[in-house]
């Protein structure tokens, strides 16, 4: 251990005070000093360089009080002027254009918009591809600006809230399955064809089918027979001129009349033939036609 003397004196008396054996120094000295100063002159250097890199990004990102360039914080939410790129998923709750432009959403792959319920479960889906547009909802709808529903699709049917759809196709429209619907027209001028070209076609309708050409001919044309069946009624045709062509015709006999006169012959199967008219009934003539 150290020990320390102290001598007191009064005045007037001169002693020599005995000499420090042990002198202590206070501070940093040599290399330690030095290394000192050079950290602390490195770290203002670093000081410098990130005030001079903050004031760098803030001038390049156009940070303001506002906002961030053209990113603009309102009451509304966050304004954006430009054009923008997001490269990861966008979670907003509405997505809305100025009054003067129009909104335009692009991607070099798709762009695909999705519903969620309070779960993150996907509700509805919206997906716009480079060959497809794909909607995946429960129920598809397209209002008009008036709010009227024009075309809705679900799992159950297709509604059509158009008092006319109108297909421009040159093949026409192609249905699987049965249609209902109470009334089929073709523009004015244009021909209408119902045609199945593989099966067989059917109109049924509870109170009747009517069809009607205010301005022309109807043809039927079958490949094999036509049948008009009635289980309860008869059928009727009501015009000026009925005409057959092509009905069977028998064969003239010697005794026939001249003015080219026939009467119509019914087989007992229904069958209609012709056979030359005379003062009686020539039809047992030309009866080998049924057989």
């Amino acid at each position: 251990m150290v020990r320390e003397q102290y001598t007191t004196t009064t005045e007037g008396t001169s002693i020599e005070r005995p000499e420090n054996k042990y002198v202590y120094k206070i501070g940093i000295y040599g290399w330690r000093k030095r290394c000192l100063y050079l950290f602390v002159l490195l770290l203002l250097i670093i000081l410098l360089v990130n005030f001079g890199l903050t004031i760098w990004i803030l001038k390049v990102m156009w940070f303001s009080p506002t906002g961030m360039g053209h990113l603009s914080v309102t009451n509304d939410g966050l304004r954006l002027e430009g054009e923008s790129e997001f490269l990861f998923p966008l979670y907003v709750k509405e997505i809305r254009s100025r009054v003067d432009s129009s909104l335009l959403l692009q991607s070099t792959q798709n762009v695909t918009v999705n519903a969620r319920n309070s779960e993150g479960n996907v509700t509805g889906r919206l997906k716009v591809g480079p060959k497809m547009v794909e909607v995946q909802s429960q129920q598809f709808q397209i209002k008009s600006k008036e709010g009227k529903p024009l075309f809705t699709v679900d799992e159950e049917e297709a509604v059509v809230g158009t008092g006319r759809l109108r297909v421009t196709g040159p093949e026409g429209a192609i249905f699987e399955h049965s249609v209902e619907t109470p009334l089929v027209r073709a523009d004015p001028f244009q021909e209408l064809r119902l045609q199945s070209p593989t099966r067989s076609l059917s109109m049924d309708a509870p109170k009747g089918v009517h069809i009607k050409a205010h301005a022309g001919k109807i043809e039927a044309l079958s490949q094999m027979d036509i049948t008009f069946h009635s289980s309860d009624g008869m059928l009727v045709l009501d015009a000026e001129t009925v005409c057959l062509p092509k009905l069977a015709q028998g064969t003239q006999g010697p005794a026939s009349s001249s003015q080219r006169l026939y009467e119509i012959c019914v087989c007992p199967d229904g069958k209609l033939y012709l056979s030359v008219a005379g003062v009686d009934t020539t039809c047992h003539e030309n009866s080998h036609i049924c057989l």
